[in-house]
């Protein structure tokens, strides 16, 4: 569906931009697609806006080293050693384990019934 970007039309896009409406909502309101709005604004140099999509913050807060492994820390190697992102997991370690509750499940693996066998 073709359509044409008269300077009413223009002005409605910049307005509804500025009040930080959605491209979808704008698209809704001027009756054409939210890519017809997206390329219009890239277009005519409208400020980007930032995504309202959350992101997860990174799970490794800091890179723990040898040397800064503490008791109760999770000492989960992570990386080759001798490189310079070899480190340790570092999180909270379970009472009387070396690990955190993830590492220990991936470390204290109860073997199967079938795997036994197998071994046999």
């Amino acid at each position: 569906m073709a359509h044409e970007w008269t300077p009413t039309r223009i002005s409605a896009l910049i307005g509804f931009w500025t009040e930080g409406l959605t491209a979808s909502e704008i698209g809704k309101r001027l009756e054409i697609t939210k890519n017809a709005v997206v390329g219009k604004v890239h277009r005519l140099g409208l400020p980007k806006r930032t995504s309202p999509i959350q992101r997860k913050a990174s799970t490794i807060a800091k890179v723990i080293q040898m040397s800064n492994l503490k008791t109760g820390m999770c000492c989960w190697p992570d990386g080759e050693p001798g490189t310079d992102n070899f480190h340790f997991c570092g999180k909270d370690a379970i009472a009387d384990k070396p690990y955190c509750l993830d590492h220990c499940e991936r470390a204290y693996v109860k073997p199967s019934r079938d795997s036994r066998k197998s071994a046999a």
